[in-house]
C-alpha cells in the first residue's frame, strides 16, 4: 500500500528503509531516541518538546473548497477557503521533502463502534509522532491490518516550512484538510496535538450524514449503567472530571452519539499535566509510563522524573497515552444513551456558579454559546491573560459545518431520550482571574457526583438574577456559601457589574444565532 496513493514519487519508498510501517511501542521509542527528538522520563515515558508552537494554531488552518465543500462547509474564520491548485502544489513540495526523511506511517482506526469507525493511515518523519497517533487513535488488531484500507490519510511534516508568498499559507505552519483527496496535510508545527484534532474535524464534517452527533465531549459511565458525558473545551476539565475513581472512563475528548447510543472516536487521552500530581488526579497520574508521550514536560534533573507544576515552556503540557492504562477503563469505548450531559465552563471572571440545573431552553442556549475562557499555551499567539470565549457546541475550531447541525442533532436526542443537562464552571469564585481562587477540585467532583446520583436534584434550587439560571442552595459535602458566586465576592457592587458584563457579551455573541425565540429568552438578563 502506498503512503498516499495521490502523492507523486512516494511508491518509491516501498522498497526502501526509509518507510517503516506499523512498529511497535518499543521500536517508535528506539526510533525516536535514535533520531534525538525525543528522551525518555525516568517513570518511562517518552518526553518531546514542540519548539515555538505549544498548542494549537487555529489561524493556519484551511478547508480546500471544491465541488465537495463549497455548498457544505460553513465558511468564515474557521473554516478558511484554501484552493485546489495551491494544496496540490503543496502537496508536491511536503512529498520532495518527505522522500529525503525516515518516515513512519500508522494504519488506525476512528471510533469505537465498527458501524461507524474511519479507517485512516498517519505518516509523518517524527517517530514520537508516529507513537503519539498510536496511543491516541485505536489500534487494529493484528488481523485486522491485511484487511485495513485507510479512508483518510494524515501526513505530518513537522520540518517543512510553509511560504506564505509562495504556498498560499498564513506563516509557515499549515493545517489543510482536502476532503475529496480524502487528505489532511500538516507542516510547519511540532505539536502532535494537530493531528488528532484534524481526524476529529474529519469525523464531525462525515459523520451528521450518517446520523451520528459527533460531541467535543468527554464520557464515564456508573456503576448503575448511567452515562454521563462532559463537553467542555481545553481546560475547562473534561479529561480531569470523567477520570474519575468512582466511575469508568469511556473516553475523554471526543465521542460519538449514534441511534444505538455513545462511542468513543480515540483509543487514548490527551490530559493536561500542568500541576498534576498522585493526590489530586491519581488516575491520570499513574497513565503516564511507558507508552506514555509527553509534550513540553520539564525533567527534574536529579531524579528524571517530571516536574509538572515547571512550565516553563507552556502552561499547555500535555500527555497522551492508551486508554486502558486509566484503571477501570471501558473497552471498547461504547454505551448506551446518556442520562446526564454536563456543559464545563472555565470562567475566567468569576461570576458563574459552580453547577445550575438546566431547562431544555437553556441547555440549548449554552450548548450554541459555548462560554469559556482560553488559557495561556493553549493555542499559538495567546498571552499570559486568559480571554473570554464563545465557541459554539463547545467545539467551534473543529466544526466544518454549520453550528446549528450539531445543536438540532443534541436538541432531538435530548428530548428523545429525556436528558438532564447541567452547566459547571471550573474556573474562578469569588473574583476574577488574578483576584478570585480556582474551584477547587474537590469541590467540583462533589456537585457532578451530586449531580450523577440524583441527590442534588433534590435539593432546593434559586434563580440568580444576571444569567437566569437555577443554582441549588445545597449540595453535599460543598460549603452551602460557595454555590451562589455573589455570596463569595467581598465587594457585591463589583461581582454585579461583573455578572452584567458578561451577560450582555452572553447576548452579544447569542444574535449571531438564528434561534427560536423560547431558547433566545433562556439565556441571561443582561439590561432586564
Amino acid at each position: 500500500m502506498g503512503i498516499v496513493t495521490t502523492m507523486k514519487n512516494l511508491d518509491d519508498l516501498e522498497a526502501g528503509p526509509q518507510l517503516h510501517v506499523n512498529l511497535s511501542t518499543p521500536q517508535l521509542i528506539a526510533a525516536a531516541l535514535t533520531q534525538r527528538n525525543a528522551s525518555l522520563a525516568a517513570n518511562g515515558a517518552l518526553v518531546a518538546l514542540t519548539g515555538d508552537r505549544t498548542g494549537r494554531s487555529p489561524r493556519d488552518k484551511f478547508l480546500v473548497e471544491d465541488d465537495e465543500t463549497r455548498g457544505r462547509a460553513d465558511w468564515g474564520k474557521v473554516n478558511q477557503p484554501f484552493s485546489t491548485a495551491k494544496f496540490e502544489a503543496l502537496l508536491n513540495r511536503v512529498t520532495e521533502h518527505l522522500l529525503q526523511r525516515e518516515l513512519y506511517a500508522l494504519d488506525l482506526y476512528c471510533g469505537a463502534d465498527p458501524d461507524y469507525r474511519l479507517p485512516i493511515r498517519v505518516v509523518g518523519e517524527y517517530a514520537w509522532h508516529a507513537l503519539f497517533a498510536q496511543q491516541l487513535f485505536i489500534r487494529p488488531a493484528a488481523s485486522e491490518l491485511a484487511s485495513h484500507v485507510a479512508e483518510f490519510t494524515v501526513i505530518s511534516a513537522p520540518e517543512f516550512e510553509g511560504g506564505p508568498e509562495r504556498d498560499g499559507t498564513r506563516s509557515g505552519a499549515f493545517i489543510l484538510t482536502d476532503f475529496t483527496r480524502r487528505i489532511v496535510l500538516i507542516g510547519g508545527t511540532k505539536y502532535a496535538g494537530e493531528i488528532k484534532k484534524s481526524i476529529f474535524g474529519v469525523m464531525n464534517y462525515l459523520l451528521p450524514g450518517r446520523d451520528v452527533f459527533p460531541m467535543h465531549c468527554s464520557a464515564n459511565i456508573g456503576d448503575n449503567g448511567e452515562i454521563a458525558l462532559f463537553f467542555g473545551l481545553s481546560g475547562t476539565g473534561k479529561t480531569t472530571l470523567s477520570a474519575d475513581p468512582l466511575r469508568r472512563l469511556i473516553g475523554d475528548d471526543e465521542h460519538g452519539w449514534s441511534p444505538a447510543g455513545i462511542f468513543n472516536f480515540e483509543g487514548g487521552c490527551y490530559a493536561k499535566c500542568v500541576d498534576l500530581s498522585e493526590e489530586k488526579e491519581p488516575q491520570i497520574f499513574h497513565a503516564i509510563r511507558y507508552g506514555s508521550v509527553l509534550e513540553n514536560v520539564v525533567l527534574d534533573p536529579a531524579t528524571g522524573l517530571p516536574d509538572y507544576f515547571d512550565i516553563r515552556y507552556t502552561e499547555n503540557t500535555r500527555a497522551a497515552y492508551p486508554v486502558e492504562f486509566i484503571q477501570n477503563a471501558v473497552i471498547p469505548g461504547v454505551g448506551g444513551h446518556p442520562k446526564n450531559v454536563l456543559f464545563l465552563t472555565a470562567d475566567a471572571f468569576g461570576v458563574l456558579p459552580p453547577i445550575a440545573k438546566l431547562t431544555p431552553d437553556q441547555a440549548m442556549y449554552h450548548f450554541l454559546s459555548g462560554y469559556t475562557a482560553k488559557l495561556a499555551g493553549t493555542e499559538a499567539g495567546l498571552g499570559s491573560e486568559p480571554v473570554p470565549d464563545f465557541s459554539a457546541c463547545f467545539a467551534s475550531p473543529f466544526l466544518p459545518l454549520a453550528p446549528k447541525v450539531y445543536a438540532e442533532m443534541l436538541g432531538r436526542r435530548l428530548r428523545q431520550h429525556k436528558v438532564q443537562c447541567w452547566l459547571v464552571n471550573t474556573g474562578w469564585s469569588g473574583g476574577a482571574f488574578g483576584t478570585g481562587r480556582r474551584m477547587s477540585l474537590k469541590n467540583t467532583r462533589a456537585t457532578v457526583h451530586a449531580a450523577l446520583d440524583g441527590s442534588l436534584a433534590q435539593s432546593e434550587f434559586v434563580t440568580e438574577n444576571a444569567f437566569n439560571l437555577s443554582i441549588p442552595t445545597s449540595c453535599r459535602d460543598v460549603p452551602p456559601e460557595l454555590l451562589h458566586p455573589r455570596n463569595v465576592w467581598t465587594d457585591k457592587n463589583a461581582y454585579d457589574r461583573q455578572a452584567a458584563m458578561l451577560a450582555a457579551r452572553f447576548e452579544e455573541n447569542f444574535a449571531r444565532f438564528d434561534a427560536p425565540d423560547n431558547i433566545r429568552a433562556a439565556g441571561p438578563r443582561a439590561g432586564k
